[in-house]
């Protein structure tokens, strides 16, 4: 096997509409399969967010730095509630690698699911990670320039 080369801060902007096929592979957009460094590891985490109805697809180099943030705050040993949160955290997610020819990428059918993929999904590049959405809850998820504007000035007043 060939020797991988660790991707350093990789940033992925833009929104890019895909396509389910009938075996259910999705194209990778080529802009960000172009924002990663050549000969580097092409392998993706994928899970379900949290909070919102969308898939979480990070390059495998950050999701270790993402999960080193939440272990950090948990004591595994000997606190039960924060080992079930990781568990369920860690539950369910997947590598997944566009393949070379058409960069196209398999992702398990429950997880489409759990976002009601079934035609059409929006990556949508969020720098550190890629958000994958069903293209209708993504058009929904969009606040009002109000509401953003009402949020931000939220957050500055921390």
């Amino acid at each position: 096997m060939a020797s991988r080369i660790r991707l350093t801060m990789v940033t992925f902007i833009g929104e890019y509409l895909s396509k389910l096929d009938d075996k259910g592979r999705l194209v990778f957009p080529a802009a960000f399969r172009a924002a990663l460094p050549e000969g580097s590891d092409t392998r993706f985490v994928v899970k379900k967010d949290l909070f919102s109805p969308c898939l979480e697809m990070y390059t495998l180099e950050e999701w270790e730095k993402q999960s080193a943030k939440v272990t950090e705050k948990l004591d595994l040993t000997f606190n039960p509630k924060h080992a079930i949160f990781w568990r369920e955290y860690t539950r369910d997610r997947d590598i997944v690698e566009p393949d070379a020819k058409f960069g196209r990428i398999s992702i398990r059918r429950s997880l489409l699911d759990a976002i009601s993929a079934d035609k059409e999904v929006v990556f949508s590049g969020n720098d550190f990670k890629i958000e994958i959405w069903a293209k209708e809850h993504y058009e929904n998820s969009r606040l009002s320039n109000d509401e953003f504007v009402a949020l931000a000035e939220s957050l500055s007043q921390k």
